[in-house]
């Protein structure tokens, strides 16, 4: 999987490089933001702008996340997320929960940064 991770300030941003996040994906992808949360990232940015299709499976993970991340006094955000995503995001009602910004600057400065 093409999955980077930027640390700028106190803040940690997962870039995916990919154009479908799915299912065969989502272990070393959830496995990579876990490991964020279990060290001790607060405050955390996935990027997704290069990905133009997820699936419900990716949904859930990214909940899984958000609640880890919830659950450790920790902040998850999305950045980049383009109109088919966004559509999967308001179907399942996950925009409900997790923070949807248009682009990563947005994101970091939501975050004071």
């Amino acid at each position: 999987m093409n999955l980077t991770t930027e640390h700028q300030s106190d803040i940690a941003v997962v870039r995916v490089g990919e154009s479908r996040l799915m299912y065969p994906l989502l272990s070393e992808f959830a496995a990579a933001v876990a490991g964020l949360i279990e060290g001790g990232q607060r405050k955390l940015i996935v990027d997704l702008s290069t990905v133009s299709y997820v699936d419900s499976a990716s949904i859930g993970c990214l909940m899984d996340l958000y609640r880890q991340s919830a659950a450790a006094g920790g902040v998850l955000k999305l950045a980049g997320v383009q109109k088919r995503v966004e559509t999967m995001l308001t179907m399942t009602g996950a925009q409900n929960f997790i923070e949807v910004h248009p682009d990563e600057p947005s994101a970091m400065k939501s975050f004071g940064a």
